[in-house]
């Protein structure tokens, strides 16, 4: 009879320990964010690295958007849709000009997330969805969406550190991320008229692809929506608003 009582009152224990740490420890739960980035924008050519004829300028740009994060324990699946406005500026040597290029896009972000320790860590594809290009030349601005493809695909990796609260109502979290493309974003048809990109005598290697690339701070607010739990031991798993 003793034994019976002692695992009841174990079985009890562990059904409370569940409740009282069942919000980040083996369920599943659920939150949702604004956030916006900031920082070092640009639109990588190796043929531009190479040429005398242009130089690269420092441009930034500003992203802005929600999240939604579906999470089990610390790893979790972040799903971020976030408006961008993104630019690159160029100089042509000789003359001493400035060539802008200036992008807007609506990026989706898959990111696999790993919260642990007061921290973060994120790494996964984008896939930007291209609305309006814009060339700058001596404040002239022309558009060249057409000669752009619709579609950049990117890599992503980040990290940062939760700066307000943690306990998966709300929180604060700051970090840095970095993109870098693997799809050319002139289209192979355009290839040859889309400035400052059509100059042919900076490919003296052959073509070389133009990427978007990203470096730079990333600020969320997090609020959490609920988890699936228990609401006494024994009952059904139902979902349950934090």
């Amino acid at each position: 009879m003793k034994k019976v009582k002692g695992i009841l009152s174990t079985l009890f224990l562990l059904c409370l320990v569940s409740q009282s740490f069942g919000q980040r420890g083996g369920i599943w739960w659920f939150d949702t964010g604004l956030k916006i980035q900031y920082g070092a924008t640009g639109m990588y050519n190796q043929a531009i690295v190479d040429s005398e004829t242009y130089d690269y300028d420092i441009s930034t740009g500003i992203s802005f958007g929600g999240k939604l994060g579906i999470n089990y324990d610390a790893h979790g699946l972040a799903i971020d849709v976030m408006y961008s406005t993104w630019k690159q500026s160029f100089e042509f040597v000789p003359d001493q000009v400035n060539e802008d290029i200036e992008w807007n896009a609506i990026d989706v972000y898959m990111l696999y997330r790993n919260n642990a320790n007061l921290g973060y860590f994120e790494i996964g594809p984008k896939a930007s969805l291209i609305r309006e290009v814009n060339g700058i030349s001596d404040g002239e601005s022309t558009e060249f969406t057409d000669d752009y493809n619709g579609t950049a695909f990117s890599g992503v990796i980040g990290f940062g550190a939760y700066v307000l609260g943690n306990d998966g109502r709300f929180s604060g979290v700051l970090g840095l991320r970095f993109e870098y493309g693997f799809s050319d974003m002139i289209k192979k048809t355009r290839q040859d008229i889309s400035p400052p990109l059509y100059d042919e005598s900076i490919y003296t290697d052959g073509y070389k692809k133009s990427v978007p690339i990203f470096a730079g701070l990333v600020f969320e607010l997090n609020w959490g929506i609920g988890y699936f739990g228990k609401a006494t031991c024994g009952a059904r798993s139902k979902f349950i608003m934090f």
